[in-house]
């Protein structure tokens, strides 16, 4: 993937490398909202209230420059759930997950990531942020056959800026992304290494967890069959059932929002200097990484319903379990400072209780299957905790759909049988050389 390259070419080589004939009716303009034709498809339901009680004991000090963006990402009401669902409810799994999440993100920082650090990576639109899937998850492309930098810590810096960014343009309840990746006219040159791979993967899975929706590789060349048995043992299972190969992207995607090169109706023209502009005063990002309103003033946005919805003051219902609860706030001083949940400890009696229902919720669903909405056996527990407001709102919607995996479709994907230079190239490829 173009995350992951291992390209010697420079900025500048590669900018005028990608000259070509203009579009007709082409258009520089990004989606930053999904279409009418798009909707949020989910939820799981079940009390996350035991893992809140535990983050609250981890957050930063107030006076550390960070605690308001860690404050923000732990106030996300699908912050908790993601990490539950991705321990298969198992509390002790989930707190050493959450944990070594806030760790890396008091290092790394990638809220803060600043537009004009990783500007260079997006000159030649190797990772796009515009458009829709049919589940409203906003769509990042990735073409590695664009790459214009080499190797360096910036392009993975890069990634997660746009994931960053994809998740300010997700609409009020929705929470994952979906990913296009098109190998045309890319080498196995540009292709990441093993070692790279896993470096990357390791980021995505562990710390972004539950946010890949859809992973959707097109164009294939006959080398990455290679490079994906390389990666294959180090993705988790759900991860690996979300990615399919050669799909028809038209029936994923609106044609008004799909790439008119992979059959929709949206002729997008890269252009940097107007895509940068959209994607910086859209996520209303400053120089410096943070966020700033209209007039310029320093804010702190919620998240959890997106960057549009928290400008205008629909900001998520305390005490929500899952996304896609709003509530319409007058007093938008609340962008000024994120606000602590209250500090509570519930009664051991109802602790245990909730940590029942959760393994509850989890037995029944490795049970049921992974398709079967998961519900709680304990109903009656009505005492706020970690800052859960009394009786607990519960959500009954559908769950998102899959995607399963699925045999190359269309044309085939080796058009030759591979020569001995490509399968030198390949090996270099997989050992990272």
């Amino acid at each position: 993937m173009s995350f992951f390259s291992r390209s010697n070419k420079s900025a500048s080589s590669s900018s005028s490398s990608l000259a070509k004939q203009a579009k007709p009716n082409a258009t520089s303009q990004i989606f930053t909202e999904p279409s009418q034709e798009s909707s949020v498809k989910k939820k799981w339901d079940y009390n996350e209230g035991q893992l809140k009680q535990y983050t609250s004991t981890l957050l930063l000090p107030e006076t550390d420059p960070y605690y308001p963006w860690e404050l923000r990402f732990l106030n996300d009401p699908g912050t908790h759930p993601r990490y539950m669902r991705a321990a298969k409810w198992k509390m002790d799994d989930a707190k050493k997950r959450i944990q070594g999440t806030l760790e890396w993100r008091r290092e790394y920082k990638p809220e803060l990531i600043s537009p004009d650090d990783v500007g260079v990576e997006a000159e030649t639109g190797k990772i796009i942020l515009t458009g829709f899937d049919y589940d409203a998850r906003p769509i990042l492309y990735m073409r590695p056959g664009r790459e214009n930098t080499e190797r360096s810590p910036r392009q993975i810096r890069h990634l997660i800026y746009h994931l960053e960014r994809a998740i300010d343009f997700m609409p009020p309840g929705q929470e994952q992304v979906a990913i296009i990746v098109d190998y045309k006219s890319a080498t196995s040159q540009s292709n990441p290494s093993i070692a790279v791979a896993r470096q990357v993967l390791n980021i995505l899975q562990n710390h972004y967890v539950e946010r890949l929706g859809r992973g959707l590789v097109v164009n294939m060349p006959w080398w990455i069959n290679a490079f994906f048995t390389g990666i294959s043992p180090f993705l988790d299972p759900i991860t690996r059932d979300k990615i399919r190969f050669n799909p028809k992207l038209t029936e994923l995607v609106p044609a008004a929002q799909l790439d008119s090169e992979f059959g929709g109706d949206y002729v997008f023209e890269f252009d940097h200097k107007p895509y940068w502009k959209t994607i910086t005063e859209f996520c209303h990002i400053a120089s410096d990484g943070t966020r700033i309103d209209d007039q310029g003033e320093k804010i702190y946005p919620p998240s959890g319903n997106g960057i549009k919805a928290a400008i205008e003051g629909l900001h998520p219902i305390k005490g929500a379990v899952a996304t896609g609860q709003v509530e319409k706030v007058n007093d938008l001083s609340v962008l000024k400072q994120p606000t602590p949940p209250p500090a509570s400890t519930p009664p051991a009696a109802d602790a245990a209780a909730n940590g029942a229902a959760v393994v509850a919720s989890g037995e029944t669903a490795e049970k049921e299957g992974s398709e079967k909405t998961l519900t709680e056996e304990n109903t009656t527990n009505t005492t706020t905790v970690g800052g859960l407001e009394d009786g607990i709102k519960r959500m009954s919607l559908n769950r998102a759909l899959t995607t399963a995996p699925g045999a190359p479709e269309g044309d085939a994907v080796f058009d030759h049988p591979p020569t001995q230079s490509e399968l030198k190239e390949a090996r270099q490829s997989l050992e990272g050389r």
